[in-house]
C-alpha cells in the first residue's frame, strides 16, 4: 500500500509540474535549437565584408581606437571595450548615452586594430538571432521574465526527478526500450515518451540546471558588485570624482598583462559603468584553454594614476555562472558537441509534445468512458 501511495504521489508531481512548464519548455527548446548554432548561423548570414588583413606586426594603440569610436558616435561615452576572439584583430567598443544607460540604447563600433579603420557599426538589437535569444532568455520581459523562466526550469527538474521515480516501478514488468506498437496509439506514445525521457535524462538535467543558473545572472552580478567589487574599491569610497584626462588605456592593459602573463585581456569596463567603479578601469583577463577562457579575472587600474590597485579571482558563484552558460548551449566541443546537443534538444521536444498528447488523450479517454457509463445508466433506467 505504501508503494502504491508513493507512486500516486510521484505521478501527481510529475503530471502537474510537467503541465505547468511544458509550453514554456517547448518555447525554450525551439528557440534554443538555432542558438546552439548561433555562431555558424551568424557567419552564414553575414554580408560579405572587405575586411583588411593584417598589414603590420603590431596593432594600433587602444587610445587611438577609442578616439575613432568617439568620432563615429559624437556625444556618446565609451562604456566597454572587448577583444573579438571569433574575429582576431577586431576590437568592439560599446558606446552609450551615459555610463549607466540601458544596453538597449547602446551603439557598437567594430574596429580593425591593425588598420585602425571601422569595420562595422552593427545593430545587434534586431534580426532573427536576437529575437530567438530574447525569447529564450526572458521572453522580452527583462529580469521578471528571466526569473519566471528560472521557475519553469525548477519545475522541469522536479518533473525529471518524479519521472525517474515513476520509471522504475512502471518498467519492472517490461523490457527496456519496449514500444507496444500493436496496441493503441496512446500506449505507443506512452512507451516512446518513457524511452526518450530516460535516454535524455542526463542531458535534460544538465541543461535544465544550467538554465536555472543562467536566469540568476542579474542576481549574481548584484552579489558580486556588493561583495567583491565593493571590497576591491573600498579605499576609493570617499575619493573625489574623476576629473580631467584619464590615464592611457594602453598602459593600463600592458600593466595587467605584465602581472598576468599567462592570461589575455578580454573586456575593459570604463570608470562609472556597472562592471567597474567610478575611479577604475576594470580589465577582465581570461585563460587560453576551452575551460579557463570562460572564467574571467578582474584587475582594477586607477584611471587617474595608472596604478594597479587590485586583482583577484572571481568568487565561486560567478565562476559557476561563467561555466554554466556555454555548457547550457553545448559550446565547449565545437560542431560535434553542438550536433549532439541539437539531437538531444529535438528528442526533448518529442518528449514534451508526447507528454501533452498523453494528457489530452487520457482526458479524452476518461470523458468517453464517463459518457459510456452515463449512456448505460440511462438505458438501464429506461428498460426498468
Amino acid at each position: 500500500m505504501t508503494t502504491i501511495k508513493s507512486v500516486k504521489r510521484w505521478f501527481w508531481w510529475h503530471k502537474w509540474t510537467s503541465l505547468i512548464c511544458t509550453a514554456f519548455l517547448l518555447l525554450l527548446c525551439l528557440t534554443g535549437l538555432p542558438l546552439i548554432f548561433h555562431e555558424e548561423i551568424e557567419h552564414f548570414s553575414e554580408k560579405e565584408k572587405t575586411q583588411e588583413t593584417q598589414v603590420a606586426a603590431t596593432t594600433k594603440p587602444l587610445d587611438e581606437l577609442l578616439v575613432t569610436a568617439q568620432n563615429r558616435f559624437k556625444g556618446r561615452v565609451v562604456k566597454l571595450l572587448y577583444w573579438d576572439r571569433e574575429h582576431p584583430g577586431n576590437i568592439s567598443i560599446t558606446m552609450g548615452d551615459s555610463l549607466m544607460s540601458h544596453y538597449e540604447t547602446d551603439k557598437y563600433v567594430i574596429i580593425n586594430s591593425f588598420s585602425g579603420k571601422i569595420e562595422e557599426t552593427p545593430e545587434v538589437q534586431e534580426g532573427f538571432m536576437y529575437t530567438m535569444f530574447r525569447l529564450h532568455v526572458d521572453m522580452f520581459a527583462g529580469i521578471p521574465g528571466k526569473l519566471f523562466m528560472g521557475l519553469m526550469g525548477i519545475l522541469f527538474i522536479i518533473a525529471i526527478i518524479s519521472g525517474i521515480m515513476l520509471y522504475g516501478p512502471i518498467m519492472k514488468k517490461f523490457d527496456f526500450g519496449m514500444i507496444r506498437t500493436e496496441r493503441s496509439s496512446r500506449l505507443k506514445w506512452l512507451d516512446m515518451h518513457n524511452l526518450l525521457g530516460i535516454v535524455t535524462l542526463t542531458w535534460a538535467t544538465v541543461v535544465g540546471f544550467t538554465g536555472v543558473i543562467n536566469t540568476l545572472s542579474d542576481v549574481v552580478l548584484g552579489l558580486w558588485q556588493q561583495g567583491q567589487l565593493a571590497e576591491m574599491t573600498a579605499p576609493y569610497k570617499n575619493a573625489a570624482p574623476l576629473s580631467g584626462k584619464l590615464t592611457s588605456l594602453d598602459a593600463a592593459v600592458k600593466k595587467v598583462q605584465a602581472k598576468e602573463a599567462l592570461m589575455r585581456p578580454y573586456i575593459v569596463a570604463f570608470p562609472g559603468t556597472m562592471f567597474s567603479s567610478k575611479h577604475h578601469y576594470a580589465i577582465f583577463v581570461q585563460g587560453t584553454t576551452p575551460l579557463t577562457s570562460r572564467i574571467l579575472k578582474p584587475a582594477l587600474i586607477d584611471a587617474k594614476t595608472g596604478t594597479l590597485t587590485d586583482i583577484r579571482d572571481m568568487p565561486w558563484y560567478v565562476n559557476t555562472l561563467f561555466i554554466s552558460e556555454p555548457l547550457h548551449f553545448g559550446d565547449y566541443g565545437g560542431i560535434p558537441l553542438k550536433v549532439i546537443w541539437a539531437l538531444f534538444d529535438i528528442a526533448t521536444i518529442v518528449v514534451l509534445g508526447s507528454g501533452l498528447y498523453l494528457w489530452f488523450a487520457r482526458n479524452k479517454s476518461t470523458r468517453d468512458q464517463l459518457a459510456r457509463l452515463e449512456a448505460t445508466y440511462h438505458l438501464t433506467k429506461e428498460m426498468a
